[in-house]
């Protein structure tokens, strides 16, 4: 009876153990992108490369190759857990869209994400810039701006947004107007504008505005490819009195600080989200206990401040 007990126990554990797998790629993390185009987005792969270097581990770096493409960032996603790896680090493109895979994904694997939130409660691990903060901080720096150049911060301004329904951005419009309204009554936002994704649309976007609002004194710009269209249209209109604040950078932009086209460029530490975000994946894939939220800061950029050791290691990370 002993022996025919044994045997069944003995089968018993050796089922259990061909039905528990490990990681087909213990090893392997890989980090998904908005955009694998984006200046932005290769500072983040950037810090992630060099993180599982140093960790000796692969990070295959994937994602579409436009912010506007959700469907292609799902199925990125959706094959890099085919591939059964120890995490994932993904940014999510669009915050209802991404909830439901990320939120499947995540009942096998650890996900860890970075820069914009998801509809998902199933995060590992979350690091990103606090974007309400974010829009707060432009809010401060475009009425420095309009002050600067018109003796008071006062008149009319507006918001160019690049896609609806995408949580940071949402959560910088969300900080810009709610710090307008409790610190300058003088300035009214007129405008909210979102846009497709593209820099033709900022541009156009852009000079719309400064045409249907002769007064305009001031526009926020909510991310990289929205201030790239919006400082190419200012910059040929020739106007000289309008105040503009932008989030994220690139030399173009650094270029357009230093020229006056730009009063301020509000920047994050892309690189820091995906060099942390990877050491927390590979964390969090062993066990081991990771922070919840991390807050990777934000930075307001000005001529003024743009030759600083700080400003610099925030605008020319190596990649």
């Amino acid at each position: 009876m002993k022996t025919l007990q044994s045997t069944l126990l003995a089968a018993s554990l050796f089922g259990a153990l061909c039905a528990w797998q490990a990681p087909a790629n213990a090893q392997t993390i890989p980090v998904i992108v908005k955009d694998t185009t984006s200046q932005y987005w290769q500072i983040v792969l950037a810090g992630a490369r060099a993180a599982g270097k140093e960790l000796h581990i692969k990070v295959p770096e994937l994602g579409a190759q436009s912010e506007a493409d959700i469907s292609g960032q799902i199925t990125a996603l959706e094959n890099a857990a085919a591939e059964n790896p120890a995490a994932i680090v993904i940014a999510p493109t669009q915050y209802t869209a991404l909830g439901a895979p990320i939120t499947s994904v995540a009942q096998n694997i650890k996900v860890i994400g970075i820069d914009s939130a998801a509809d998902t409660t199933a995060w590992t691990s979350f690091l990103s810039t606090n974007n309400v903060t974010g829009g707060k901080i432009a809010a401060d720096t475009l009425a420095e701006g309009i002050k600067a150049k018109t003796g008071k911060a006062a008149g009319e301004v507006a918001i160019i947004t690049s896609l609806p329904g995408v949580g940071s951005l949402d959560q910088r419009a969300k900080g810009f107007k709610e710090e307008i309204a409790a610190k300058y009554p003088d300035i009214k936002i007129i405008a909210n504008r979102i846009a497709d994704g593209q820099p033709t649309t900022g541009l156009n976007i852009m000079t719309d505005l400064m045409t249907a609002h002769p007064h305009l004194v001031g526009v926020f710009a909510s991310n990289l490819i929205m201030i790239e269209g919006a400082s190419q249209a200012l910059s040929e209109s020739g106007n000289k009195t309008m105040t503009l604040v932008g989030f994220d950078s690139d030399k173009n932009l650094v270029a357009d600080i230093k020229s006056g086209v730009i009063y301020a460029l509000i920047v994050q530490d892309p690189y820091r989200m995906g060099y942390e975000g990877v050491q927390i994946a590979l964390k969090a894939s062993k066990g081991e206990a990771v922070p919840k939220m991390i807050d990777t800061g934000v930075t307001a950029i000005t001529a003024a401040n743009l030759n600083t050791s700080r400003a610099q290691a925030l605008l020319n990370p190596k990649i």
